[in-house]
């Protein structure tokens, strides 16, 4: 039977979290048994803000390298970087001419991160934020990908996507696969630890309030241990009234595979220390096996030599949908 097609991908724009590795990483690693998986590093994305040139090339070695370790396949899903693939830029130029400034003005994160940018006192918002959806409705419908994989925040990014796809395929004729966006079944958000209320981010000023993969093991417990909860010292999934503690309870049961009920079982009598032991050894249990298989591919040529062979396939692909665009779209002067 085929299998149906699935598009993900990790922004280059800081190092890989434990957000990043339990939201986007651990599914893609389950979800290749399942689907024809396309998987990049988009380091497009990463310049709609301004980059050190030796940090970016750093992130993206590192997601790279951390991609193979946390357990993606080069022989079941084709893996590679966004830029080595020039069809994404050029299809997402032909979607900027298909969108409205209106569709795009519209994007919640544009204006997060516009008011972010306006707020940091460099006085220019870059337009690549702006243009930001066009270029991943590009990377999505390259590959004719059915599904979708996304956090809650980008749900909105696939829902133009799929307003793109439908206005090209009306206006000129069939090209586009119409994705389906997939979100996690329990919205499974990794919170910011110093300040639950908001998510885990890579962007994140404060280095206590994040997970790295690559953090090391009395980074993890010094972390989790500092990790902001409340004055009750009573365990309980509440994220309205204690967001603190239910973030430690979910990056547990994730963690360790286990039912929320399971868990409660586990800490009934117990204290804030006894969830954050817990949390520790879970994370250390998951992570240190990862950094392990990170550090014997970081400095080889495997992960070079995968990287070119998923951009070699995704090239073949992306250079067919692209010529079949600009055929029914009129570009081509002679038909590919």
């Amino acid at each position: 039977m085929t299998k149906k097609k699935m598009l993900s991908a990790i922004t280059s724009s800081g190092a890989m979290t434990l957000g990043n590795y339990l939201g986007a990483v651990k599914r893609m690693v389950n979800f290749q048994e399942q689907y024809e998986m396309h998987v990049f590093i988009a380091n497009l994305h990463a310049i709609t803000v301004p980059q050190d040139k030796e940090v970016l090339r750093k992130n993206i070695k590192e997601i790279a390298a951390l991609y193979f370790a946390c357990g993606m396949d080069p022989n079941k899903s084709v893996i590679f970087l966004q830029s080595d693939v020039l069809e994404h830029a050029q299809l997402g130029w032909i979607l900027n001419t298909q969108s409205t400034i209106g569709e795009l003005s519209r994007m919640t994160q544009y204006k997060d991160k516009s008011q972010k940018a306006e707020e940091s006192g460099k006085g220019y918002i870059p337009a690549g934020l702006f243009t930001y959806p066009t270029l991943m409705a590009a990377d999505i419908l390259l590959y004719d990908a059915e599904f979708v994989p996304v956090g809650v925040d980008q749900k909105q990014h696939v829902e133009l996507t799929r307003d793109l796809a439908m206005r090209m395929n009306n206006r000129y004729g069939e090209m586009f696969v119409v994705p389906e966006c997939l979100v996690t079944e329990n919205k499974l958000k990794i919170m910011d630890l110093q300040d639950p209320t908001k998510k885990m981010s890579k962007s994140s000023d404060n280095p206590k309030a994040i997970i790295k993969m690559l953090d090391s093991p009395a980074d993890i417990r010094s972390k989790i241990k500092a990790a902001v909860t409340d004055s009750e010292n009573l365990i309980k999934h509440d994220p309205i009234n204690k967001p603190g503690v239910t973030n430690l309870i979910e990056i547990y049961t994730t963690l360790k595979n286990v039912s929320l009920q399971e868990a409660m079982v586990r800490w009934k009598g117990k204290n804030y220390k006894d969830l954050k032991d817990d949390v520790i050894e879970v994370l250390l249990e998951v992570i240190e096996p990862i950094q392990t298989r990170y550090k014997e591919l970081y400095n080889s040529l495997e992960v070079e030599q995968w990287l070119e062979q998923g951009a070699a396939k995704a090239r073949m692909i992306a250079n067919k949908k692209i010529n079949k665009v600009q055929n029914l779209m009129g570009l081509n002067y002679k038909r590919r």
